[in-house]
C-alpha cells in the first residue's frame, strides 16, 4: 500500500551520512519534512535532484522545513556524495529498502529502477502532498515548495 495525501508518516529509524541514527518521530512536531526517495547516489538525475534541493535549501528553511533524502546506498556512499556536492541536508541509508517499502515507493522500468517520489509532511506527521516523477528529477523541488507554501497559508 502506498502512502498518500492524508496518511500519517510511517515511523522509522535510519542512519544518516554521518552514521548517526535518525528517528523520524524525533523530527515530527519540530519541522515540516520533505522526504524524498531517489534511486542512487552519483547518478546523473539523482545528482541534479540533490544539488537542486541544496540550491533551494534556504527556501525550505524559510518554510521551517527539513529536507531528507533516502536511498539504499550505504552510509559511506551518502557521506561521499554529500561531501562531493556540499549537501547540507540529511541523506538516510535504507540498504534493505524497509522504509521505501513502508512508504510504498514504486519501482519503474519493469522494476529495474527504484522509484523517485517526494513526500511533504507537516509538523503533525500528516502527509500533505506526494510528487512522483522518475524522469523529472529537478521538478520535485518546485513541486515540494508549492505544496509547502499552500499548506502554510
Amino acid at each position: 500500500m502506498s502512502i498518500t495525501k492524508g496518511n500519517n508518516c510511517p515511523d522509522f529509524s535510519l542512519l544518516n551520512q554521518e552514521g548517526e541514527m535518525i528517528h523520524i518521530k524525533d523530527l515530527i512536531g519540530t519541522k515540516n519534512l520533505v522526504i524524498y526517495f531517489y534511486p542512487k547516489d552519483n547518478t546523473w538525475g539523482c545528482t541534479k535532484q540533490a544539488c537542486s534541493f541544496q540550491e533551494n535549501q534556504q527556501d525550505f528553511l524559510d518554510l521551517d522545513c527539513c529536507v531528507i533524502g533516502i536511498s539504499s546506498d550505504s552510509v559511506l556512499s551518502h557521506k561521499t556524495f554529500a561531501d562531493e556536492h556540499r549537501l547540507k541536508f540529511m541523506l538516510l541509508s535504507d540498504m534493505n529498502d524497509v522504509v521505501r517499502n513502508k512508504f510504498g515507493v514504486p519501482t519503474s522500468f519493469f522494476g529495474l529502477i527504484k522509484g523517485r517520489v517526494t513526500y511533504l509532511i507537516d509538523k503533525k506527521g500528516i502527509v500533505k502532498g506526494v510528487y512522483n516523477s522518475q524522469i523529472n528529477a529537478t521538478k520535485h523541488i518546485p513541486k515540494a515548495l508549492e505544496i509547502l507554501k499552500s499548506n502554510n497559508k
